[in-house]
């Protein structure tokens, strides 16, 4: 099991950029696939991007920040991140990571991940 810290959430103006970490303790963090989700005020926690186990050589992302965030990691390190280019108020949201022991291409949904770290707020002004 691994227990998850967010950080580096702010406040950055439309177009900017903005990289998130998460950090993970426990030891059996490479066989975790890490998850983003975020959730924006009176709104469902929605998916953003998810990196597979061990090597993350797999990635998915949603339609609306394709081509915008990228999300990578470093087991050396116990982290993931998320990194956020070309950001719209739209993005204004906090963001969670996850972790979870399955992977799957697509669907990802909040009932696949078992560990969930406390978010991190992210205000994108216009």
């Amino acid at each position: 099991q691994v227990q998850l810290v967010e950080s580096g959430g702010r406040l950055v103006q439309a177009g900017g950029s903005l990289r998130l970490s998460c950090e993970a303790s426990g030891s059996t963090f490479s066989s975790h696939a890490m998850g983003w989700f975020r959730q924006a005020p009176g709104k469902e926690r929605e998916f953003v991007a998810v990196i597979s186990s061990w090597s993350g050589s797999s990635t998915n992302y949603a339609d609306s920040v394709k081509g915008r965030f990228t999300i990578s990691r470093n087991n050396a390190k116990n982290t993931v991140y998320l990194q956020m280019n070309s950001l719209k108020p739209e993005d204004t949201a906090v963001y969670y990571c996850a972790g979870t022991y399955i992977w799957k291409r697509t669907g990802w949904a909040l009932n696949d991940f078992y560990s969930w770290g406390q978010g991190t707020q992210v205000t994108v002004s216009s």
